[in-house]
């Protein structure tokens, strides 16, 4: 389960007045300094993204600046991602937050959604996950799914609040219809648990393949331990292998290290020692704890590749840091043989 990041600007084409992004230049800079703040705001998009005219980033601000002071609300959203980003003025984490607030009180959910970020994560404001899941209520109500996630994601591991399932799958079953690959993965955990609904693994599947499809790792890694393992599908490690792969290509280190061993022992593929130590070692570059002792394994053992200590005990020490027992226990045993 995993929060979503911050939410960006709010960009020209999704606006909802009346002065659309194909409008002069010349016309919005008139409309502006008579007032009309829908022309400032496209105005200062203009100057902050080099959309027909030259970055520039001062006169975005003061243009946004002017727009929201005139109840131009998404203009103090896209004010606030500027101060809490620093891409035009330096970071201002207290003022992101005010006009977050000033957001979302005129009812931009995306304003919510980041506030609410900025409470449970303790950014600027205490931690307050009472308030934080008030404003993912309020984001998620407005029609902006990232709230919907994060609040279930609350709900699930009783984050300000009860832990509520139910509530968690109800949530982000929403989510996942709107196409938020993470959360029909959470959903589909949730399936093949039995938490907050009834266990069904089919369903769970069917999740598993929404969130691959949609290039979210961890749901084809899971799909392929059900097809490695036969969790109510026949064993096809064909199937798990590829979608191994597909999981290591898209940054899942557990899809690297259940894909090198399928390679070392020649199950769904060909045996293959250099590609199973290419891919333990890419899943221990990348912070893996099991790839690391495996390829330090096969260097203390001499195990399809020449013997070596020094790389055995370095590998040990990095899996030991990345919190394997084992491992701390792997190194020692090898430091002290290799003192005597």
């Amino acid at each position: 389960m995993r929060f979503f990041s911050r939410t960006s600007f709010i960009v020209c084409m999704f606006s909802l007045f009346i002065i659309s992004c194909a409008n002069k230049s010349s016309y919005l800079h008139k409309a502006c300094d008579d007032g009309d703040t829908s022309s400032c705001y496209n105005l200062g998009l203009r100057y902050y993204t080099g959309e027909i005219v030259s970055i520039d980033r001062k006169k975005a601000v003061k243009l946004f600046n002017k727009a929201c002071d005139d109840g131009h609300v998404k203009s103090c959203y896209n004010l606030g991602v500027i101060y809490d980003n620093g891409k035009g003025v330096p970071v201002d984490y207290k003022k992101a937050s005010w006009l977050y607030n000033k957001a979302c009180d005129g009812g931009v959910a995306e304003g919510c959604y980041n506030l609410g970020l900025m409470y449970s994560n303790g950014e600027y404001v205490p931690v307050d996950y009472k308030k934080a899941s008030e404003l993912f209520d309020k984001a998620c109500d407005g029609g902006y799914v990232g709230g919907c996630l994060n609040l279930g994601t609350m709900y699930y591991a009783g984050e300000g609040m009860p832990v509520d399932y139910k509530k968690a799958s109800e949530l982000f079953d929403k989510a996942c219809d709107y196409g938020v690959t993470s959360a029909c993965y959470n959903l589909g955990v949730m399936y093949a648990k039995g938490k907050g609904v009834t266990v069904d693994h089919k369903k769970a599947r069917e999740l598993y393949t929404k969130a691959c499809d949609g290039g979210y790792t961890s749901g084809c890694f899971n799909l392929g331990n059900g097809y490695y393992n036969g969790k109510d599908v026949p064993v096809d490690y064909k199937k798990a292998s590829e979608l191994y792969l597909k999981a290591c290509d898209g940054g899942s280190t557990k899809g690297c290290v259940n894909l090198g061993y399928m390679y070392a022992n020649g199950e769904g593929v060909p045996v293959d020692y250099k590609k199973a130590v290419k891919l333990y070692d890419k899943a221990c570059e990348d912070g893996n704890a099991g790839g690391c002792g495996i390829l330090g394994f096969m260097y203390a053992t001499g195990e399809q590749i020449p013997v070596d200590y020094d790389k055995a005990l370095s590998l040990y020490k990095k899996s030991c840091e990345l919190g394997s027992q084992k491992r701390c226990d792997a190194y020692k045993i090898l430091y002290d043989e290799m003192k005597k």
